[in-house]
């Protein structure tokens, strides 16, 4: 009886005394040689030191003959992906960014992924076969119901690569952030373009609405908001940076009174959340000198008119 304990002593003694053992190498390894694989990462992969002008554009030729008239307009003659370069140029960034105008395989879309926004040439001509012939009578010019929502979807798609390279924290849906940003940015170019770019985002988003069925269950469950909510939440935005400039807009809009009297302390919030977060990733000297500038054509400009395919330019008297 006295033997067998022993014999379990013992083997207990030479367990504890091989574990102790391991664990003291493994603490030696560790300190000698902590978390290789962070070690290798930081090594290999260094953060690169946050830069302006890290825009880079691209017009992929489409191969449909039926959306050439859209690159050669785009490219040529209006230097359209340029003029965003630059607007975009004050913000500070790690990696660079590429904003392309591609073909999408027959979808009207426009896309964040893989450091590219993607601006579909199916929608700016889904956007051409929508805007009016003339001057509407509201007073919006044919050729701001082209630019105001593509340039509201470019930023809208900018906005998702600003939360995924800057880190930037969400707190919501990230599809409504998105919007907020858009609308923050292009409410900044000056007041007249504001104006210009608000109703013809607006006007898209009227268009769209009458031309479709109601929402459906799924369109409620979707990540982004409805055509309607969005519609009066930038019409809301609008107001609530500038009653006196969009007051008649906000009517024409269909803002009811109720929420335009909250419009105020809503974009206040939106101002302070976007100047804290990303206001510290934008060189504040470009910002004034780019923002200060004249970005959008002549209002009564007829250019995207007689262009496409088939079509005779308009004499001009």
């Amino acid at each position: 009886m006295k033997n067998s304990f022993a014999s379990v002593f013992s083997i207990v003694i030479l367990a504890c005394t091989l574990a102790i053992t391991a664990c003291t190498k493994e603490e030696a390894k560790l300190e000698n040689d902590p978390v290789p694989e962070a070690k290798t990462m930081l090594e290999d992969d260094p953060v690169p030191e946050a830069k302006t002008n890290r825009i880079v554009i691209s017009y992929v030729r489409p191969e449909n003959p039926e959306f050439l008239h859209i690159y050669t307009l785009l490219k040529d003659e209006r230097r359209t992906l340029e003029k965003l370069q630059e607007v975009l140029s004050p913000f500070l960034l790690s990696w660079t960014l590429t904003i392309e105008l591609a073909e999408c395989d027959g979808e009207a879309d426009a896309m964040y992924e893989d450091d590219t926004v993607t601006i579909c040439y199916e929608y700016v001509d889904e956007l051409w076969d929508l805007m009016p012939e003339d001057t509407s009578e509201a007073g919006i010019e044919p050729i701001d119901t082209v630019i105001g929502p593509f340039l509201d979807s470019v930023l809208h798609e900018f906005a998702h690569a600003l939360f995924d390279l800057l880190d930037i924290p969400v707190l919501g849906r990230e599809e409504d952030a998105a919007d907020q940003v858009s609308a923050y940015i292009y409410l900044k170019l000056g007041r007249a373009e504001a104006r210009r770019l608000i109703v013809g985002t607006v006007y898209a988003y009227i268009l769209e609405v009458e031309d479709t069925d109601p929402p459906s269950m799924d369109e409620f469950a979707d990540e982004h908001s409805t055509t309607e909510q969005r519609r009066f939440n930038l019409l809301c935005m609008a107001y609530g940076s500038d009653p006196e400039l969009f007051e008649e807009v906000a009517v024409w809009g269909g803002l009811p009174d109720w929420r335009a009297d909250i419009c105020i302390e809503e974009y206040e919030l939106i101002e302070y959340a976007y100047e804290t977060l990303i206001g510290p990733h934008i060189d504040p000297v470009l910002r004034q000198k780019i923002y200060g500038k004249s970005w959008l054509p002549d209002e009564t400009s007829r250019i995207l008119e007689g262009s496409r395919p088939g079509n005779q330019p308009a004499k001009q008297d």
